[in-house]
């Protein structure tokens, strides 16, 4: 249970599973729990990632904190939908392994233009991921708040994600009622307002807000980071799971588990119903438990960049690179690829440790002054810029001993690809402005 159960339960698989004790009970229990599951029609514009790997499967998993009716205590001030966890889950086109990658909330990556709930647009700029979910959701649409988190991943990884599903804060809170609660093991006492939690260290049984505020708490526990936060969720889903399964002979009792667990999902149109979520539940269940393997994408402190910015994380490249091209492609990411993460994240290739010069290649006054100000802002270290001839692609080259450092450039900038060039000047990179180059705030 340990890998399978939370990788399982994230994406409402374990519905299906648990469905299997429903079948005896009557027609019309499967037409109602069917029924309470709601599919949209997902519209994402613009230019989406190639499917570099037909058969595979990339799942979008959102956990959503919604602050509108009973969420409305957990945020002041806040009129949008919110997404509190993030996964995308990778099922292999042979279906005998599988990835799921968690994505923390704080991470800093380009927002691109979405289209608000008004119809608007908003502009493309940098934040932190999930506020793409909260733009697409300012009036509340979940097909447009799911458009916009689909666009953002997409172009910040290169995977093409083939279906959206999101489970409720309130929803999720049903189930854990349904099921008596969930114990869990605190080391130490957790004080935490802004998560309404108050706990003492030590077993426990929780359920009603405290369980909600246990997988919310992040600021009064650990190193107050996300990160932090993702650990416990992923031990609490496992524990759910367990739980869930143990109740697998009496059906009675599980109704009222189904019944929040149906309420509390919305997915796309292809993955909405019993059937469909059964399906990737029993695809999840039979791939090998040696060959699920769920990590969180390599990352590192921001503050590392930009020293003011104490809270968020970047994607540590080329790390993260090669693990969105390796699902991409529908390559095994397994053990041994996780433990090497874990190494180079002892001694990350910082944006700031990366000087670039910046060439103007459109023959608009002040391009690459503007463009070197946002790389700043990013954390890297711009030593010169200039202009260049006219050209209508933005290009970044690099000398042979600087391949990684390209590499966290070209991380950051979705759409540019780095290029090896003997000509290239050496110590730096070279990073030449064209038309195409996507302008991003801060």
């Amino acid at each position: 249970m340990t890998r399978r159960g939370r990788i399982v339960a994230w994406t409402g698989g374990v519905l299906g599973v648990l469905l299997l004790a429903t079948a005896g009970v009557g027609a019309w229990v499967y037409q109602k729990l069917d029924g309470n599951i709601r599919g949209v029609d997902i519209g994402v514009d613009g230019d989406r990632p190639a499917n570099l790997s037909p058969g595979s499967k990339n799942i979008l998993v959102v956990g959503s904190d919604s602050r509108a009716g009973a969420n409305s205590k957990y945020g002041r001030n806040l009129t949008t939908m919110q997404s509190d966890t993030l996964m995308v889950l990778h099922i292999a086109a042979n279906r005998k392994w599988a990835t799921a990658v968690s994505f923390p909330r704080d991470s800093w990556v380009q927002i691109p233009a979405c289209t608000r709930g008004n119809g608007s647009k908003s502009s493309p700029h940098h934040f932190k991921i999930n506020e793409a979910f909260s733009i697409g959701g300012d009036s509340g649409d979940i097909r447009k708040a799911a458009a916009c988190t689909i666009k953002t991943v997409e172009q910040n990884t290169g995977l093409r994600i083939d279906h959206f599903t999101s489970v409720d804060f309130q929803g999720f809170k049903g189930m854990v009622n349904a099921l008596g609660g969930i114990e869990v093991c605190p080391k130490h006492a957790i004080h935490d307002k802004k998560a309404h939690l108050d706990m003492e260290a030590g077993c426990q049984n929780v359920r009603d807000e405290k369980a909600l505020g246990y997988v919310r708490t992040r600021y009064s526990v650990g190193d107050g980071s996300d990160l932090g936060r993702i650990g416990r969720q992923q031990e609490f889903m496992k524990a759910l799971a367990a739980k869930a399964q143990s109740k697998l002979t009496s059906p009675g009792e599980l109704y009222d588990f189904l019944e929040s667990a149906t309420k509390s999902i919305t997915t796309d149109k292809a993955l909405a119903g019993i059937k469909p979520l059964y399906d990737l539940a029993a695809t999840v269940q039979d791939v090998p438990t040696e060959r699920l393997t769920f990590l969180t994408v390599p990352n590192y402190s921001r503050e590392a960049d930009v020293p003011t910015d104490k809270a968020n994380v970047v994607w540590q490249y080329p790390q993260a690179g090669g693990l969105f091209s390796d699902l991409a492609h529908d390559r095994e990411v397994g053990a041994d690829q996780k433990k090497k993460f874990a190494e180079d994240a002892k001694s990350p290739v910082t944006a700031r440790s990366v000087q670039v010069r910046v060439l103007n290649g459109t023959g608009t006054p002040g391009r690459a002054a503007a463009v070197a100000e946002q790389l700043r802002k990013l954390g890297f270290t711009v030593i010169a810029t200039g202009n260049a001839p006219a050209t209508d692609r933005t290009t970044l080259t690099y000398p042979a001993a600087l391949k990684a450092q390209s590499a966290v450039l070209a991380g950051r900038l979705p759409g540019t690809k780095a290029t090896r060039s003997a000509d290239a000047a050496p110590g730096a990179l070279t990073l030449t402005v064209g038309p195409d180059f996507a302008t991003g705030g801060q």
